[in-house]
Parts: structure tokens; C-alpha cells; sequence
């Protein structure tokens, strides 16, 4: 339910809980019991928001300005978390001639 602001006439501003559906009906003011109208002091404040609510809302409000990573590590193929270096195809001879271990050698790679 949302709290809504009231103002009674002998007490002054007060806050009050109401449903929805009775947003423009006064309410009896908690001093002195009189009825006292509905004023727009502030928007209305919800106040029984599930938890699950309250964790996205924040978590929402932290990622706007601190957003972060879903994923672990670098990202693909990163070479520090690889855990070692794996050999390429590529060979080179002692006369420093390149051939392709596995590859055909009449295909052009891209």
C-alpha cells in the first residue's frame, strides 16, 4: 500500500497508509480523529515491496553506476589465464623455413 500525505486542519501534515483504489478518500487524522483531505506534499512512497523487489531495485541502482562484468576472467582466448601456452601450427626449421603442421600445403589460408 502506498503512504499518502494528509493535512488536518487543528494538527497539521500527517502520513497515513491507504489502498490504492481509495487514493482520493480523507482519512481520520490519528490525533484528534477528525477527517482530513488528501494534499500532494511528495509522490506516494511504496512501502510493502517484497524483498525480491528491493534486491533488483538496488542491484539496478548499483549497475547504473557501477556496472560489471558477467563473465570470469579476461574473455575468450586470453593468454594469461590460459594456463599455458598451446604451439600453434606454424613450424619453423633451423634455416628459418615456415611449414603448417597438419595443413595442406596447396590451400591458401584467410
Amino acid at each position: 500500500m502506498p503512504m499518502y500525505d494528509y493535512s488536518c486542519g487543528g494538527c497539521g501534515d500527517f502520513a497515513a497508509l491507504q489502498p490504492l483504489a481509495q487514493w482520493r478518500d480523507p482519512v481520520a487524522c490519528p490525533q484528534c480523529g477528525a477527517l482530513s483531505g488528501r494534499i500532494i506534499g511528495g509522490a506516494p512512497a511504496i512501502s510493502a515491496l517484497s524483498s525480491a523487489v528491493n534486491r533488483a531495485r538496488a542491484v539496478n541502482e548499483r549497475s547504473a553506476n557501477e556496472p560489471r562484468s558477467s563473465r570470469s576472467g579476461h574473455g575468450m582466448n586470453c593468454g594469461c589465464c590460459a594456463g599455458g601456452q598451446t604451439r600453434g601450427k606454424t613450424r619453423t626449421s633451423t634455416d628459418g623455413a615456415k611449414s603448417f603442421a597438419g595443413a595442406r600445403p596447396w590451400m591458401i589460408s584467410h
